[in-house]
């Protein structure tokens, strides 16, 4: 009864992650957008239909493709007035977060929750280098997975968990229990899993392989995929009542069990803390996602502009063939013509080459480019005056941080829905600690 409850856990986990396919899909886009690879969108070209991404089709069309990444910049803007409103407050200063470095890590988590929409971090109470106690880790949301939920406190969650890549060393230490019997347990288990190099998982679990190959191969060969699980188990008590608690199995890709425990934590929680934005009707749709579109307007609109002055800077040479002088060639002419201090020989008296050109203008495209940054500043809300631009030194203090409030009016709910997801953190990483004295 026992391995096949493993079996259908390990089963429901898997499809789990398989169905977040679309949220990593559109994560891995809007990084890309982030870190300034905005031009791999792809398309079908009107050319016999090939599938081109944006800029192959652009380069087809004689144009170069160009970048003004502009929602990198507002990434960096809305992270640094984090990060000085917790030096204003004088957060940070405590043990927990000096031994995590959390200013840093929550830096880093909400540039992954600008990006994505999510912020994962678990929760340990562990000995590690920097000292024993609480420890919070930022979550890989490729790494992890969850039941479909909807309620943004998550208290619908009845399947959590995440992969993980271990070497040996750090399997036996974390699931070795210094039992001998269970240490050459573990180091049967990963040598059977690294030699087998690929894992066929679908015939122990009853499950198509199809999209889920990643849930069983490790990033590193030399490592073993470890699958970490938690689940809300009702155990029946004497006189018909149910028992509810959290319950960590933790898999080898093989679909063996490496270990199984109780949640420790009081209340019988599960260690990790979850927030999506903007969770309706259970979806997750990321500030950066809301930007692309005008991102990639701004970056066609800069392409037209700099194809039509560079159209007009120089015109189509007619140069007539009888009239090419000897040991000169027709191409090395327009490699001339194109240089602006060039020297084209002439015979005397001939026909001169005429040049014809059509002046034409970007006055358009620039007014267009124009008003397509202004309304990306107002649908992000962040102004000039949060990324200290444009503000006058007659401007008074009162006065700026008015100014500074008024704009940041569009990222509260962003903002404010982050900081509950810390102050969540906060207070499951506080009943950790209290735990943890109790059995000093």
């Amino acid at each position: 009864m026992s391995e096949k409850k493993d079996k259908t856990i390990l089963k429901r986990a898997c499809e789990a992650w398989t169905g977040a396919a679309d949220f990593r899909f559109r994560r891995e886009r809007c990084k890309r957008f982030t870190y300034g690879d905005q031009w791999g969108d792809e398309c079908v070209s009107h050319y016999r239909g090939v599938r081109l991404t944006d800029g192959e089709r652009l380069a087809r069309q004689g144009r170069t493709p160009l970048t003004n990444n502009l929602i990198r910049q507002l990434v960096k803007t809305i992270i640094g007035r984090f990060r000085t409103q917790a030096s204003e407050q004088g957060e940070y200063k405590d043990a927990m977060s000096r031994r995590n470095a959390l200013g840093e890590l929550d830096s880093r988590m909400l540039e992954e929750f600008l990006i994505s929409g999510a912020a994962i971090q678990r929760l340990s109470n562990e000995c590690r280098e920097g000292g024993t106690g609480v420890w919070v880790d930022n979550v890989d949301p490729r790494r992890f997975f969850v039941n479909v939920f909807q309620d943004p406190r998550g208290t619908d969650i009845e399947l959590v968990g995440m992969l993980h890549d271990m070497g040996l060393p750090e399997l036996v230490s974390r699931y070795g229990h210094g039992s001998a019997e269970r240490c050459g347990f573990l180091e049967q288990v990963f040598a059977d899993c690294v030699s087998a190099g690929a894992y066929a998982p679908e015939k122990a679990l009853g499950m198509p392989a199809a999209g889920s190959e990643d849930f069983f191969l490790p990033g590193d060969s030399a490592k073993m995929r470890v699958i970490e699980v938690w689940t809300l188990d009702a155990s029946r008590r004497e006189g018909g009542t149910y028992s509810f608690g959290w319950r960590c199995r933790v898999f080898a890709a093989d679909g063996r069990r490496i270990d199984s425990f109780a949640s420790p934590y009081r209340g019988g929680g599960h260690p990790f803390v979850v927030k999506f934005y903007p969770m309706t009707d259970g979806e997750v749709h990321s500030f950066v996602e809301g930007l692309i579109e005008n991102q990639k307007y701004i970056n066609r609109l800069i392409s037209i502009a700099d194809h039509i002055m560079a159209s007009s800077a120089k015109g189509a040479l007619l140069f007539p063939i009888n009239e090419l002088p000897d040991n000169v060639r027709l191409d090395e002419v327009a490699q001339r013509w194109a240089s602006p201090d060039a020297v084209i020989p002439l015979r005397e008296g001939k026909v001169l080459p005429q040049q014809v050109a059509t002046r034409g203008s970007a006055d358009g495209a620039c007014q267009l480019l124009t008003l397509q940054m202004k309304l990306f500043e107002n649908s992000t809300g962040v102004s000039d005056v949060l990324m200290g631009r444009n503000v006058s030194a007659a401007v008074g203090k009162d006065n700026y941080r008015a100014r500074v409030e008024t704009a940041s009016i569009a990222l509260a709910d962003l903002l404010d829905t982050f900081g509950s997801f810390l102050e969540l953190r906060d207070r499951k990483a506080g009943i950790i600690a209290i735990l943890q004295n109790k059995l000093q």
